[in-house]
């Protein structure tokens, strides 16, 4: 298989398991992580360049349905997130909310939370540095 067929086949996967909309719980897949985040779990050795490319998984397979493919654009309904802190992301989306003193860029509550991505939260944020 080639790498841009592996890589759409990976997008397809990740749209299919569910998206910006699947709250369900998680079920451990082999090796502890969970079934719905988009990668291996993190690991306290790996590179950041092994991170932000693990986010770049989990952006693709989770988020682009709602957000551009490309985070420093606006999507369909999520505005450009390039550039987010991890706290946002922790708060945004695990959580649904804010964090305290922060001015969204779009006043809307469309994103469900997704506790189960909570994991991968760091890899998230090393892509969209």
């Amino acid at each position: 298989r080639t790498a841009p067929a592996a890589a759409a086949a990976l997008v397809a996967a990740g749209l299919a398991l569910g998206a910006c909309g699947d709250s369900g719980p998680s079920t451990p897949a082999p090796g502890g992580s969970p079934a719905s985040s988009g990668g291996p779990a993190p690991s306290a050795t790996a590179t950041p360049a092994a991170s932000a490319d693990r986010g770049r998984q989990i952006w693709l397979g989770q988020c682009i349905a709602c957000h551009h493919p490309d985070p420093s654009k606006d999507g369909p309904v999520g505005p450009a997130v390039k550039g987010s802190s991890p706290e946002l992301l922790e708060a945004r989306v695990v959580k649904g909310e804010y964090p305290p003193g922060y001015t969204p860029k779009r006043p809307t509550r469309a994103m469900p939370p997704r506790p189960d991505l909570a994991p991968t939260i760091p890899d998230l944020a090393a892509y969209l540095r």
